[in-house]
């Protein structure tokens, strides 16, 4: 399968403001979609797709406009993954994922270490992965000096054979304190295991990885200065920044079903022969579903876009976020976490009652809609994000800081 993106992204200028990013995405979309089912099937490495994201120039969205990057802000990159997610859910996560991963220098590092590392990624056009699954604690970080050496084992790593660099995480050893520091996705003892296979995000490369003694410069552990970390409220922002790109590739990857649902019964879809209509899409039921998807979806988007900006001010001055702004900001994203859950798999599920028994053909690939978000959605119980909300409603307590809210 081949992916080819139109000339003139490599010989006009880019983007420069929110809209034209948000049109780019939709013109990346627009390719994807052409064989996204018989890609879902294949479930081949997707470098061709990864490819299309640098030559948009998609992946530079958050990097500083002065190295050759986007200059936008959250709340544009989380529109862009929910248009990319349209078209196909895994290539929308690996791009939430890599904004992530590359916003991570400052999220945690020093102002040193995230300008270095913003420059070299727009410059180069860096695809970042991570192996930072929090519910594995046996990566160890041994002190050798000035380096760093990690070993040990991580069960997911999102982007792994496509990445340019990958995130890492362990533990020092002898100690509690967490390390961060960003390598090579080629660098000598880091072996991806090529072991995805699961029933959706089939083309995120999220398969386990092993590190055995892969080594970076004390310089680069992300937040230390003489060996010793420096905290900020701002560092914590990691889980509410990407459960905010949960919610978005989901109500992506919702939209995209639905879409494709209705060209299927404008199209294909028969009336019911003991309905009395001569067209699906004058059956009352049917013009009642899709209404019904389609306000909830439209009302969990609007939800995604507020609670985006409401979040923009903390990025916008990350030196001034406290722990109250923080907490907030982690309640209303888990509100449009437990909403946009709820709405995905709403919709990708019952967009079968719409379309009809054909539909479930294998070629048609609307299975592939639900298989996303189902996988997707497991990632953490959706009921502890509710449970956030719930005891801020009646308590007013706000969340601490952990690995998962």
């Amino acid at each position: 399968m081949s992916i080819a993106a139109p000339a003139d992204w490599k010989t006009l200028p880019g983007p420069t403001d929110p809209e034209g990013w948000i049109k780019r995405a939709t013109e990346v979309a627009a390719v994807l979609a052409v064989d996204a089912a018989a890609r879902d099937r294949a479930g081949a490495t997707p470098h061709e797709e990864i490819r299309l994201l640098k030559d948009s120039g998609l992946v530079t969205l958050l990097g500083p406009a002065e190295h050759g990057g986007g200059g936008q802000k959250w709340p544009t990159a989380y529109k862009v993954v929910r248009e990319v997610a349209k078209a196909d859910g895994s290539i929308g996560q690996l791009l939430g994922y890599h904004y992530l991963w590359n916003w991570a220098a400052r999220l945690v590092g020093t102002r040193e270490q995230w300008e270095q590392v913003e420059a070299a990624a727009a410059r180069d056009r860096w695809f970042f992965g991570g192996a930072v699954n929090p519910r594995d604690d046996d990566v160890v970080v041994r002190d050798e000096g000035d380096t760093l050496v990690f070993s040990g084992h991580k069960s997911f790593s999102t982007g792994s054979k496509v990445s340019d660099v990958t995130v890492l995480e362990g533990v020092l050893d002898g100690t509690d304190k967490h390390v961060f520091a960003i390598v090579p996705s080629d660098s000598p003892g880091l072996t991806f295991n090529d072991d995805w296979d699961n029933i959706g995000q089939r083309l995120t490369e999220s398969g386990s990885v092993t590190l055995d003694g892969v080594r970076t410069p004390w310089a680069g552990a992300a937040g230390y200065v003489d060996k010793e970390f420096r905290p900020r409220v701002y560092n914590t922002l990691n889980v509410p920044i990407i459960q905010l790109v949960f919610v978005n590739f989901y109500l992506g990857i919702a939209a995209g079903a639905l879409e494709t649902a209705a060209a299927y019964t404008r199209t294909r879809s028969r009336a019911w022969l003991h309905g009395g209509y001569e067209k699906a899409t004058d059956e009352p039921y049917v013009i009642d579903a899709y209404g019904d998807l389609t306000a909830k979806l439209w009302a969990a988007e609007a939800l995604a876009d507020r609670v985006a900006e409401e979040g923009q001010p903390l990025h916008d001055d990350p030196d001034a976020v406290t722990p109250a702004d923080r907490g907030r900001f982690e309640v209303r994203v888990a509100a449009a976490k437990a909403i946009s859950t709820e709405v995905a798999l709403e919709v990708t599920s019952r967009i079968f009652e719409v379309t009809g028994a054909r539909a479930t053909a294998t070629g048609q690939g609307l299975d592939r809609f639900w298989r996303n978000v189902r996988t997707h959605t497991l990632h953490d119980p959706v009921a502890y994000k509710r449970r956030e909300v719930g005891r801020y409603v009646l308590t007013g307590d706000l969340p601490e800081p952990t690995w998962y809210s």
